[in-house]
């Protein structure tokens, strides 16, 4: 859980949710923020709000079940895909939902960020990043598609609805969200000039290992 007071806590939210736009990585109301906090609750950014105009006093406090405690806003009608990569993902602290466009490009197309063929990407973020199915965000598809995705991954395109990043704080979901953009964006860039080789399977199980003795990726029960 944060050991940040929640003064500390809910001013680095403001703060990530305000980045995002600064990135171009939303627009009008799109993206969504979620933090854990103790006593089974989450700290998350409102519905129909800019995420460059998110504040102290639009933040909201929910329960496991989206019941609103605290806060005058409403929740994001897409907490439901959030509850279900925490339910995955017990370890987990934060949730972050965006539309970055080149990484929602692919997921438009119904591709996945592949090859994989660059090392960082793998100590960082695993393998693969998956590409979901498209499915309407509250639907029992979409959710069981997350629920599924966060169980193996850290981050994820949701097919025709921008990525979704997990994160053990605030910083590192927004990092990987970051790093899954930039990797959109060579990609993109490669394909244009040749194929590309993806990593050697031997590469791959030693940045893998790496990853696991960084304590980084799912933890098995």
């Amino acid at each position: 859980m944060p050991v940040a007071p929640l003064p500390k806590v809910r001013s680095e939210l403001v703060a990530t949710s305000r980045r995002l736009h600064a990135l171009g990585w939303v627009a009008n109301h799109d993206g969504n923020i979620s933090l854990r906090l103790t006593g089974k609750r989450l700290l998350i950014t409102p519905t129909a709000y800019s995420k460059a105009d998110v504040d102290d006093a639009s933040l909201i406090i929910v329960d496991l079940d989206g019941k609103v405690l605290e806060g005058r806003k409403k929740p994001f009608s897409e907490l439901e895909l959030h509850l279900a990569a925490y339910r995955a993902r017990p370890e987990i602290e934060v949730v972050l939902h965006a539309h970055p466009p080149c990484a929602t490009a692919f997921g438009l197309a119904g591709l996945e960020l592949s090859p994989v063929a660059m090392p960082e990407l793998v100590v960082s973020l695993g393998d693969r990043i998956p590409t979901l199915q498209r499915a309407m965000p509250k639907t029992p598809e979409a959710v069981k598609g997350v629920e599924a995705a966060a169980a193996q991954f850290d981050a994820m395109l949701l097919g025709g609805n921008g990525a979704l990043t997990l994160g053990a704080d605030l910083s590192q979901a927004l990092l990987r969200m970051e790093l899954v953009e930039h990797y959109a964006k060579i990609l993109t860039a490669a394909r244009q000039l040749g194929p590309i080789a993806p990593l050697p399977p031997g590469d791959v199980a030693k940045l893998l290992e790496a990853r696991k003795k960084a304590g980084l990726g799912p933890r098995k029960p």
